[in-house]
């Protein structure tokens, strides 16, 4: 999953989106097989899903990874195209 997300064409779709959602809410939520969740929002105008009861955080710097977050050791696969915050902002 962190390979695909990091890769070709998800990463230019991501760069795209977040410089301009062209008024396109975009929600995605994440359950993981030994506990835990988490969900995503970009322009969504209002509290939906997880984001309706949960506190929410910007997700840059220490955040921007799913591992940090998560808490799980390591670093991401990245693939050689691969895309950072810097490359994504």
């Amino acid at each position: 999953m962190e390979r695909w997300a990091r890769s070709e064409p998800h990463r230019r779709w991501w760069q795209e989106f977040l410089r301009s959602s062209g008024a396109i809410g975009f929600w995605h939520e994440t359950y993981f097989i030994r506990g835990g969740m988490e969900a995503i929002y970009d322009d969504v105008t209002k509290p939906l899903g997880l984001q309706a009861f949960a506190p929410s955080k910007a997700a840059r710097g220490p955040m921007f990874s799913a591992r940090h977050r998560l808490g799980v050791a390591g670093e991401a696969p990245v693939q050689p195209d691969g895309a950072s915050e810097r490359d994504i902002y």
